[in-house]
């Protein structure tokens, strides 16, 4: 039974999200992801809000790779890992991950957000405490919520703060605490001061987690990611991560870290238990992925140039762009509404770039997140700080 009073509730709410201009349409892509993309209706627009940071996403290796290994390898494992869903090529690419890092051991998840959700519950109990950045994902927060751990939320970035919150744990009688951040905040370009998070957890006897969803591939000397640009690589305790940005932009997410904590979740983590196998193409096109940045630092090198290109460019343009030294390049409006007309007038000018607002980001931050790829050319970027520009006069920001 589909109650009516149910169905006109939510008919009322989304009407209600959609006259406040705030409901998000999705526009459909006809051709692979790249620096421009294709829209329905032929259209061809310069990309800016892809997690694509390598522009590796429809490169002919990978794609290669991935078309080889549907045919040596199968399309699906239709099983789980500890049922008869590991292939060989599960394990290589454990391995592999786990040298990139720097760490002991690697398990591969479905998703990061997957990797995140059984982390917590895994590891805490009642008798524990988790220390949680106020920026942290989604997925951290969610995994954090199903653990029965006591829960403890530093200002971003804030090591004062971070060690108030310390303190607090031990008063509260915490046995093990853990605390947990972003390796970069997705939506504002923040690089985590990951070196003195772990300074403090050395003083506080302290775990440390840290997604690195975007940051793994091209942050840090050889692109391995925040602990690497913090000078911490081998040194870690915990990241998770995906294979569905910089890798290669499928899907896939991987925990890697101490070898008892990984052999903890393969036993007891619930997404990974009950949950199908990463594909083998997305495996095998991964381990080609990380073949290729092994080789060269070739495209972590460009888009590091693009970024500078792009945020020193816009510097001047009156705009007010957060983060730093990042390819996250948030152009901060404020206003949720005004980012949605903002979004549309930037495709009226041949860029394709999404508006973010509550409860994406807090009230009143609105903002068009741009995201920086090796692909773009200098031309793309000029063009897209060009409809900035124009798309800002015509609504009166700039």
């Amino acid at each position: 039974m589909y109650p009516q009073s149910f169905q006109s509730h939510l008919q009322n709410t989304l009407g209600e999200i959609k006259d406040a201009g705030l409901f998000k349409s999705e526009r459909f892509i006809t051709s692979t992801q790249n620096s421009t993309v294709t829209l329905e209706g032929g259209r061809e627009v310069i990309n800016m809000c892809a997690n694509n940071y390598l522009g590796l996403a429809d490169h002919p290796r990978v794609v290669e790779a991935a078309s080889k290994a549907a045919r040596d390898w199968g399309f699906g494992m239709a099983s789980v890992r500890f049922i008869c869903g590991t292939q060989t090529l599960h394990r290589q690419l454990e391995e592999k991950i786990t040298e990139y890092l720097g760490t002991e051991d690697t398990i591969l998840y479905p998703s990061c957000f997957d990797a995140n959700g059984g982390l917590f519950e895994v590891l805490l109990t009642a008798e524990d405490a988790v220390i949680s950045d106020s920026l942290n994902h989604a997925s951290i927060i969610d995994g954090v919520r199903l653990c029965k751990a006591k829960r403890f939320r530093y200002a971003n970035n804030d090591m004062a703060d971070l060690e108030a919150k310390l303190k607090e744990a031990d008063e509260a009688g915490a046995r093990f605490k853990l605390i947990t951040t972003d390796g970069v905040f997705s939506m504002d370009g923040i690089i985590c001061d990951l070196d003195k998070v772990h300074a403090l957890a050395d003083k506080y006897n302290a775990i440390v987690h840290f997604d690195d969803c975007h940051s793994t591939g091209f942050l840090g000397e050889r692109g391995r990611g925040t602990h690497e640009h913090c000078g911490l690589f081998g040194k870690i305790d915990i990241t998770t991560g995906t294979l569905g940005k910089a890798l290669g932009g499928a899907s896939g997410g991987y925990t890697s870290g101490k070898k008892e904590i990984i052999d903890l979740l393969r036993q007891r983590s619930r997404p990974y238990l009950f949950s199908n196998s990463v594909a083998p193409v997305i495996a095998a096109a991964s381990l080609e992925v990380f073949n290729m940045l092994e080789e060269s630092t070739e495209y972590a090198d460009r888009v590091k140039e693009n970024t500078k290109y792009f945020r020193e460019n816009m510097a001047s343009t009156g705009f007010t762009i957060a983060g730093k030294d990042h390819p996250i390049s948030p152009v901060m409006l404020g206003d949720a509404a005004l980012s949605q007309q903002f979004s549309e007038k930037l495709l009226d000018y041949g860029v394709y770039a999404i508006g973010f607002f509550y409860p994406v980001v807090p009230h009143n931050t609105a903002r068009i997140r741009t995201q920086i790829s090796a692909a773009h050319t200098r031309e793309q970027l000029d063009e897209g700080i060009d409809a900035f520009i124009k798309a800002g006069k015509d609504l009166g920001v700039i």
